[in-house]
């Protein structure tokens, strides 16, 4: 973008576009924040007067251009004001995740060099305390800030401030610091830095990727412009603040629309606070569309016999016409109709339950999203798409345009964006969005993006002829060839296993072998509701999983997902032969998963090595002791002699089989 090209100064910033809103529509709500059951509220014009004096504050304390700033809690306002403030004063905000642990802290706070850390709570506080008495103990951490009083009383206050004390002393000196607070604000520009967010780490250190206001204001400009956001939207700040999408929805795409902001109290109450709200514009990983469409299964199977025959029988139409008629397709009177009754009697009822009754646009991320769910969401006439995008990209690469969704594909480029595929299928592009740098690490920033802007994404991919839409393979270092040179997607696989609400996660093996196996999680409400309607007593997540029938259940899945694999020429050779159910869930606090639940393949290949082993040795049980991380931080291990089943495959794999 040309300077002449350049939006007002009232748009070049992120505190320029909050100053934009307080003027423009300062009356209307910007951030609700449910506390104690109780819902409040902040108008543009008092977000903006908080934040301010919380930037002087910031001030008051020390805070000086350049610095970076830790912001460590569940989403609240204060949260997303405190990095908006940080901004203000020249600083940099770094939020991390929530629920991360103390060893993962250190080396986010190491690298960044912070100076201040903000803190939710007192359970945030002390995993700093904790990081700072570590032998690697960040040096350049000077002040600490916590938003929640409880419990800080006798506390050292040396060195930490409530959040709403430094807020007054900000406001006591206004006029002191006020002059040099609007300095600080002018000097800041289209390419400042606007937040750092650290990389989920999957295969190594996370990396810090730096992102400037060019970034976060055109990506959130140009797809708000896409999806024609408006004030009036909704949404629940629900995801990791450390998230780029979060920053995105919350803070990007929130300011340059100027919708209102909606925290929930915590994660216990989301759903119902989900309800309450009722979003117009939502987005959640699918995992989140697993686990309700899991709860929902749940429920219908503890339902009545008339109730369960009606939710049969009005899903079968609901599966058939409505994603039809939701991207306004012709569509008989007569499936109108049926389509018609069965809102009135079940898709109403149970989008008013999941909360999604308002919901205008929706979208899913982060992973791929087995086709089953996806179809379900949209068959109750829910506007569910599918974006595809990273961290680098201040997360959009590509959009599903209304009417042109499908399950298979993650749409096009979203403006803006320029995609192409490379020779080896790799997936690159470039855009505004396109970050500035790894933060100190310049052989990485080199080696992912080069001199003309154009990024690699690290997934493999291919643009279909007749429709432009991009398909996702699966990540280009996961996808590989079993040993008789065919396709080995493991993914695609996994998502069609999730599909099914007895399992929670899936890890399927087989790059460079003769045949696929897998490890799989059972999902412990949908199992253990299951139990406990057909009187199964158990102990433990380890003697569930390992119960006969859960094997056999979780043997009829995987089955299915055969048949279902072998109907796709190129990937039908990524049937599972052989699989285990484990006996823990792969736990971030563990390691076999980041912080936004994607799996740690090396990870779960060194980690289950004799599993893996016994897998394709024609083993029919193990022996395994594994370590795992408790909640309090201490490490045990668990026990255990798992069972491997044999598993049907189908097609010429089954013919392929039999000959051997």
């Amino acid at each position: 973008m040309t300077d002449q090209q350049l939006p007002s100064d009232d748009a070049r910033s992120v505190p320029a576009l909050l100053a934009r809103n307080a003027s423009r529509f300062g009356n209307r709500p910007a951030y609700r924040e449910k506390e104690f059951g109780i819902w409040q509220s902040w108008t543009w014009a008092e977000a903006a007067e908080e934040v301010r004096a919380l930037a002087l504050g910031l001030m008051a304390l020390g805070l000086k251009p350049g610095d970076h700033v830790g912001v460590i809690g569940r989403n609240r306002p204060a949260h997303y004001w405190s990095m908006i403030a940080t901004q203000m004063c020249g600083g940099v905000p770094v939020p991390l995740y929530n629920d991360a642990a103390a060893e993962e802290m250190v080396y986010v706070l190491n690298h960044c060099g912070a100076r201040f850390v903000i803190c939710g709570d007192q359970e945030q506080v002390d995993k700093v305390l904790e990081v700072q008495a570590m032998p690697d103990a960040p040096q350049g951490i000077e002040q600490m800030i916590y938003t929640d009083k409880r419990g800080m009383r006798k506390y050292d206050h040396s060195r930490m401030n409530a959040l709403a004390d430094v807020q007054a002393e900000g406001r006591a000196a206004a006029t002191r610091l006020g002059a040099e607070l609007d300095k600080r604000i002018a000097s800041l520009d289209y390419d400042s830095t606007c937040v750092m967010l650290y990389t989920s780490g999957t295969t190594g250190k996370p990396k810090g990727v730096v992102l400037s206001n060019r970034n976060i204001i055109e990506t959130a400009r140009n797809t708000s412009d896409f999806d024609h956001l408006t004030q009036s939207e909704e949404i629940l700040a629900y995801l990791p603040m450390a998230w780029v999408g979060d920053f995105i929805f919350s803070i990007g795409q929130a300011l340059w629309a100027g919708f209102t902001v909606n925290c929930p109290e915590d994660q216990q109450t989301m759903m119902t606070d989900l309800r309450e709200i009722g979003p117009t514009y939502f987005f959640a990983p699918p995992r989140v569309f697993e686990g309700q469409l899991t709860n929902v299964m749940i429920r219908m199977e503890d339902a009545g016999r008339f109730k369960k025959w009606l939710f049969d029988r009005y899903m079968k139409v609901a599966r058939r016409v409505g994603p039809a008629i939701l991207d306004g397709e012709t569509v008989s009177f007569g499936d109108r109709l049926s389509y018609g009754l069965g809102n009135l009697f079940v898709y109403g009822p149970l989008k008013n339950t999941l909360g999604y009754s308002r919901i205008r646009v929706g979208y899913t991320a982060g992973e791929a999203i087995g086709p089953e769910i996806f179809d379900f969401y949209r068959s109750l006439g829910i506007n569910l798409k599918q974006l595809y995008g990273q961290t680098e990209a201040s997360v959009f690469i590509t959009q599903q345009p209304d009417g042109q969704v499908r399950s298979d594909t993650v749409g096009v480029p979203s403006p803006g964006v320029e995609v192409r595929i490379a020779d080896n299928g790799e997936v690159f592009y470039r855009s505004p969005g396109t970050f500035v740098e790894y933060y100190k690490n310049a052989e990485s920033t080199a080696s992912t993006k080069d001199a003309e802007g154009w990024v690699a994404t690290g997934d493999a991919g291919f643009f279909e002829e007749d429709t432009g839409h991009l398909r996702i393979i699966d990540r280009a270092k996961d996808v590989g060839k079993m040993a008789d040179g065919t396709m080995f997607a493991p993914k695609y696989v996994e998502n069609k296993l999730k599909f099914y609400p007895n399992i929670l996660e899936a890890v399927v093996l087989g790059n460079g072998r003769e045949f696929c196996t897998a490890l799989i999680n059972i999902d412990l409400g949908a199992v253990g509701n299951w139990a406990e309607r057909n009187n199964i007593s158990y102990a433990s997540y380890q003697e569930l999983a390992a119960h006969p029938q859960v094997y056999a259940t979780i043997k009829e899945h995987v089955e299915a997902v055969n048949d279902s694999v072998a109907e796709d020429p190129m990937l039908s050779g990524c049937q599972i032969h052989r699989f285990l159910v484990l006996h823990k869930e792969l736990d971030p606090d563990d390691g076999e998963m980041t912080r936004t639940r994607k799996v740690r393949r090396a990870v779960i290949n060194e980690k289950f090595a004799d599993l893996v082993g016994a897998l394709y040795d024609g083993s029919d049980e193990i022996y395994t002791e594994t370590e795992v991380t408790y909640e309090d931080g201490r490490k045990g291990k668990i026990k255990a002699t798992l069972k491997i089943e044999d598993a049907q495959v189908f097609g010429e794999t089954q013919q392929k089989v039999a000959a051997e």
